[in-house]
């Protein structure tokens, strides 16, 4: 058994791995090529980067070029696919209408539930590549046809929340190879390798924005959405105006142009059919129960029915424990504690000790 799990040698199985142009894709690949395993690598131009020297995008630009020059360096295979239109329908898109209906989206999650491990999967099994690898930092136990997902070693890099979505055949063809590393380490071996990317920061959050506000692509691309209308407080007093629904978010506290008031004022709910902000101070804000639909679940021999175990909310959060019911592909989860601004449109991930079981999208 070879370490990627496969019942043979490692020059006779056919590895597609995808490269961002980061150090983590980098290193996956050249470690996989070193070990002797057939490795293709296939980097995704997912959008037009203006500024193509920016160093916190991915897949774009200068990326692509430093994925190119990696399997120049350590001959192999490398190829590029123009998945634009892809990203737009599946990520961009989603990412606009998202607060077009007063919701919070996570691109990160839409961008593997489509581009990558749908139409890039798609890809490397007509290629007859017996595995689709990634740089993602989440380790997955199991044989081919029964894969876990559990968090990384490095719990401080761990991604397991953003690949809640991941369907159990897409996870049966994926392999993580760098979830049992901490990120240093990965560091070092791009040193070691001689990787140009060794020093290259991480992609931030919403790599497709360009400039300091997200806020700017949304109004690029639907100006439609900056209709003015009312902001409330909780008992429907007029407090102002404001520039749109599209531009706030729930929890959001500054630019809201309120002032004069003794205690701070967040965003508490969106209306979107009457076109109102509706605020409220932080204890508006608390709740300790959630629901969430268009659930994925990944280990069907645990049942969630008043299961105890942990949600996370935020990718940048930690979990919380509480209790889980899911009943006809609609759940509910009661937290010990009270949290604070939960929005619709946000995951909802959930965790029984190390273990993805996987989760749903917060509805309203």
């Amino acid at each position: 058994m070879n370490s990627l799990g496969f019942d043979k040698k490692e020059h006779n199985t056919k590895v597609v791995v995808a490269m961002s142009g980061g150090v983590d894709s980098s290193v996956a690949a050249v470690m996989l090529k070193k070990e002797g395993y057939d490795v293709i690598g296939v980097t995704l131009k997912l959008y037009n980067q203006t500024n193509l020297t920016s160093s916190k995008s991915c897949c774009a630009g200068r990326d692509i070029e430093d994925a190119k020059k990696i399997a120049k360096q350590y001959d192999f295979p490398h190829f590029t696919f123009d998945y634009q239109d892809k990203f737009f329908d599946g990520v961009i898109d989603n990412f606009v209408e998202s607060y077009a209906n007063a919701e919070t989206p996570v691109p990160c999650i839409q961008c593997n539930q489509t581009v990558k491990f749908r139409d890039l999967l798609s890809e490397a099994k007509k290629m007859n590549a017996d595995a689709l690898v990634t740089g993602h930092y989440v380790r997955r136990e199991g044989d081919n046809e029964n894969a876990k997902l559990f968090k990384a070693k490095d719990i401080n890099k761990d991604q397991s929340y953003f690949l809640f979505a991941t369907l159990k055949e897409q996870l049966n063809f994926l392999r993580f190879p760098l979830g049992k590393y901490l990120k240093s380490d990965i560091r070092k071996m791009a040193l070691k390798f001689e990787l140009e990317v060794s020093d290259k920061p991480d992609s931030q959050d919403i790599c497709f924005v360009s400039s300091d506000s997200y806020r700017d692509l949304i109004n690029k691309l639907r100006p439609n959405l900056n209709i003015k209308g009312d902001i409330i407080d909780i008992k429907g007093n007029i407090l102002g105006k404001h520039k749109g629904i599209a531009n706030y978010t729930i929890g959001q506290r500054k630019g809201l142009g309120i002032g004069g008031n003794n205690k701070p004022l967040y965003v508490i709910d969106i209306e979107k059919d009457k076109n109102l902000v509706v605020l409220g101070t932080e204890e508006n804000l608390k709740k300790n129960n959630i629901k969430f639909n268009k659930i994925n679940w990944l280990d069907s021999s645990i049942k969630p029915k008043k299961l105890l175990c942990h949600a996370k909310i935020r990718s940048t959060q930690k979990a919380e424990f509480g209790i889980l019911n899911i009943e006809k592909n609609e759940g509910e989860f009661l937290f010990d504690n009270y949290l604070n601004a939960t929005s619709p449109g946000q995951a909802c991930v959930l965790y029984l000790d190390d273990q993805l079981l996987g989760g749903g999208w917060i509805a309203k």
